[in-house]
């Protein structure tokens, strides 16, 4: 039998340290490249559609997250031959990682991105993602204003989930967030990956509608518009409402969330998130679609976004300045010939749209 030992000496806490883009932070043991990345922050924390802190398993599936590891570590130095996935990838004491400062990375990034908008639909003029839509994002820092694809886009009959969520399949990547959310906070996940390959798709298989209290949540974390809010549906662009933190005495989740009103009405309610677009705290289906009173809660103040998201503008009580996106010209501004065309503000009163004066018979 083991004696038992008087030593009262603390562990030793082992640190590494791990250059970003010539950024050194010191981590811990089993953290991966893309939570170090944002623990420094700014523009070398590499996008990410299927990672999601919140939820484990996540991750490894979309391949927008990929880096450059010049250097392995001080114990092995040689730099990995290919572009790793960030958020599946250890960090290593001595690791140095290339991602926004590297050629390689950004090329994979826009074929990644590419490849991800071979069947996505243009959708976005009516989409109620627009706006906060973790896809348009990445097209806006990483596509390109050319398309290769010049087959038949890959298409699915709508579907009925439910009462409360619209299934978009033709928008979805099939980053599978929804069904690891199903999964890890619910006990009867109904839905999931049907089929392989380019036939993958999200579904329930036997048409049974998703109806647990806790379903909304796959909304929060989907990364577009694929799944959307069906009493929000059309109601109006996020940037025309304003977002409050707000929060009530709830029996099944914290209470705490984001209301989105229009005026004196409340027209949608999510939960709360982070700057990396992540929930903090998972609510409940109650507070989600059932509270839209404002006398059902109690108000704390704005909700602050990141300077460039559009949900800044038309807000009175949050002024911003203008943000230079750096991308392929006419991505953002379309071509010149047509921005006339769209513009009514440069349009002469006196002059139709095509140009010929209002009281020609052109």
């Amino acid at each position: 039998m083991a004696k038992p030992t008087t030593d009262n000496r603390q562990p030793t806490i082992i640190i590494m340290k791990v250059t970003i883009d010539g950024q050194e932070i010191e981590v811990a043991p089993g953290t991966t490249i893309l939570q170090a990345a944002r623990m420094i922050g700014g523009e070398s924390v590499p996008p990410a559609m299927c990672y999601y802190s919140k939820l484990k398993g996540t991750g490894g599936k979309c391949r927008c997250c990929l880096v450059d590891v010049t250097k392995g570590s001080e114990a092995d130095p040689r730099p990995m031959p290919k572009l790793v996935a960030s958020c599946v990838t250890g960090c290593q004491d001595g690791m140095e990682v290339a991602s926004k400062s590297s050629d390689r990375v950004k090329e994979a990034r826009k074929a990644v991105t590419e490849f991800l908008l071979i069947n996505h639909p243009l959708d976005c003029p009516v989409c109620d993602q627009a706006g906060e839509c973790d896809l348009q994002n990445l097209s806006f820092e990483h596509g390109k204003l050319q398309q290769r694809f010049v087959e038949e886009k890959r298409t699915f009959e709508p579907e009925d989930i439910g009462p409360y969520i619209q299934l978009h399949m033709n928008c979805c990547i099939v980053c599978q967030r929804c069904v690891e959310v199903a999964d890890q906070l619910t006990d009867k996940r109904v839905h999931g990956v049907l089929n392989r390959g380019d036939h993958s798709q999200i579904s329930t298989c036997i048409s049974t509608a998703i109806d647990n209290e806790f379903s909304g949540n796959m909304i929060d974390v989907c990364p577009m518009g694929a799944l959307t809010d069906k009493t929000f549906r059309f109601k109006s662009r996020v940037w025309f409402n304003k977002p409050f933190n707000a929060h009530r005495d709830c029996d099944k989740c914290c209470g705490k969330t984001t209301v989105w009103m229009f005026g004196n009405e409340i027209q949608r309610v999510t939960a709360r998130k982070d700057e990396y677009h992540e929930v903090e705290d998972f609510i409940c289906n109650t507070c989600r679609f059932d509270k839209k009173e404002v006398s059902d809660w109690v108000i704390e103040g704005p909700r602050q976004f990141e300077k460039d998201s559009v949900i800044n503008q038309n807000k009175k009580y949050n002024t911003t300045e203008k943000v230079v996106i750096e991308t392929e010209k006419g991505i953002l501004m379309g071509r010149e010939v047509d921005r006339k065309k769209i513009s009514m503000a440069d349009i002469d009163y006196n002059e139709k749209i095509d140009g010929n004066p209002i009281n020609t018979k052109k």
